[in-house]
């Protein structure tokens, strides 16, 4: 891959591909530099969002891999490695950092790192007499009360003293959340020191009308780092949470002029899209739909397609969340046109053809179900085979061609074997036997009816 990447600089294939062998190699400073570098090349490249996505959890930063997996599933929903990905970062900031109860339960690695681990402690407690309670709540937010219940938690001698069924001493256990929460204050300062975050809020106070103007770079990196919060809040159930700072961020960047914020109509929309998500996850889905509706305006308004793209496909789950499955057959066929892959297409074909079942429609259900499985087999995706070869099925079902609809259900068992999914075959089996007790009785219907007509000539 060296030589490739002489022969293609800068080559974004070539980079996540040198990136993944690095990562076999254990080597995830240089696997984030090649993933990195070919975000960019090209930022909207999903095999380099999840490349990223992959190294940071590998690195063990689980809440910046979580938002790297919700941007991939975002550009990509038809692809399941990213929904996997956030649910084993989920489950790992969980296991990290806990619930409230602060069950900072990190297993340690080598001896020799604990040992680093205790200096480093050391070291963070000396640094603590320095950063008042007030400077530190600021930078740590919710987690504040975490440390401060582990903080307590030491002064508890006997229980410093046990340990737990492996044998890992419980005041080790401790030092270690302390010495984690340290780290994310620290790195959360370089990122945005307190100082700066006090003159943000007086900014917005007075309105700007007697504060120096800002420069660019650090309005970049305020806007950056509120996005990845209102990602992250999302991706961690806090949709309420999360709505409220998207619509705060919304109306400081609305005060902001472009020239400060240069691609500030494409991060409206943006915003317009994780308030309307955050709205959806609320059950809120008339200003869901809102919000998703000012979302294409500004995306049509200033040609953005990949925004357009993105709108429709939100407008189209708002839709079919709500039971107005016409409004959203309509939506996702405007969105056809959008689609840059087969796999893609797969999804969007299936979606439609889902809706029309739920009208009753059965013959065009099966026409988009047909049409998934085609986009599904030139991309060569056994999921979405599956998908679409089920949906092929059921509608064959309603149209009472009991035939087709038992040798489709074959091939979409043996599909759920390979992808593989004890649930889909669970499922499929019921259908098959169900279709299959329909064959049989029209088959045995059909002589009754000849003999009848038979007797009556």
């Amino acid at each position: 891959w060296f030589q490739a990447l002489k022969l293609r600089a800068g080559d974004k294939h070539c980079l996540i591909t040198r990136s993944k062998c690095f990562l076999k190699l254990g080597d995830t400073e240089n696997s984030l530099k090649d993933a990195e570098a070919s975000l960019q090349v090209d930022e909207t490249f999903y095999e380099g969002l999840y490349q990223k996505a992959e190294t940071l959890y590998t690195m063990g930063d689980f809440e910046f891999a979580l938002v790297f997996y919700h941007r991939g599933r975002r550009l990509r929903p038809d692809l399941h490695k990213f929904q996997l990905g956030i649910n084993k970062a989920e489950e790992a900031i969980v296991n990290c950092i806990g619930s409230k109860k602060c069950h900072f339960l990190l297993q340690s690695k080598k001896d020799s790192q604990k040992q680093q681990n205790k200096a480093k402690d050391q070291k963070d407690k000396k640094q603590m007499k320095k950063k008042s309670p007030k400077t530190e709540q600021q930078l740590l937010g919710e987690l504040y009360a975490d440390k401060t219940f582990l903080e307590k938690l030491l002064k508890d001698e006997d229980l410093m003293q046990s340990s737990t069924r492996q044998g890992i001493k419980v005041k080790d256990l401790v030092l270690d959340g302390i010495s984690y929460l340290n780290r994310r204050r620290d790195f959360w300062q370089q990122q945005k020191p307190i100082y700066a975050r006090v003159y943000e809020r007086k900014v917005l106070r007075q309105e700007r009308k007697h504060d120096k103007k800002q420069k660019p770079a650090d309005i970049r990196r305020y806007i950056e780092k509120n996005m990845e919060d209102i990602e992250l809040m999302l991706a961690r159930g806090s949709a309420e949470q999360s709505c409220r700072k998207a619509e705060r961020l919304l109306k400081k960047i609305q005060m902001w002029s472009e020239e400060e914020v240069p691609n500030k109509n494409e991060l409206i929309g943006n915003l317009h899209s994780l308030i309307g998500n955050a709205q959806l996850a609320m059950g809120q889905m008339e200003a869901a739909l809102r919000s998703h509706k000012m979302d294409l305006d500004c995306a049509r308004q200033n040609a953005l397609t990949d925004a357009v793209s993105r709108a429709l496909d939100n407008i189209g789950h708002v839709y079919a969340r709500i039971g107005k499955f016409q409004q959203a057959i309509n939506t996702w066929e405007e969105k056809i046109p959008l689609a840059q892959s087969s796999l893609e297409k797969a999804w969007l074909f299936h979606e439609i053809g889902r809706c029309y079942l739920e009208l009753d429609k059965a013959e065009e259900a099966q026409q988009y179900g047909q049409k998934s499985l085609k986009s599904a087999d030139e991309e060569g995706d056994v999921e979405w085979q599956l998908h679409a070869t089920v949906l092929v099925a059921q509608a064959q079902v309603k149209l009472r061609d009991y035939r087709s609809a038992i040798l489709n259900f074959e091939r979409a068992l043996e599909k759920a074997k390979l992808v593989p999914s004890e649930a889909a075959q669970n499922g499929i089996i019921a259908a098959l036997d169900s279709v299959s007790k329909s064959f049989i009785a029209e088959l045995e219907k059909k002589p009754q009816e000849g003999i009848c007509s038979h007797l009556c000539t």
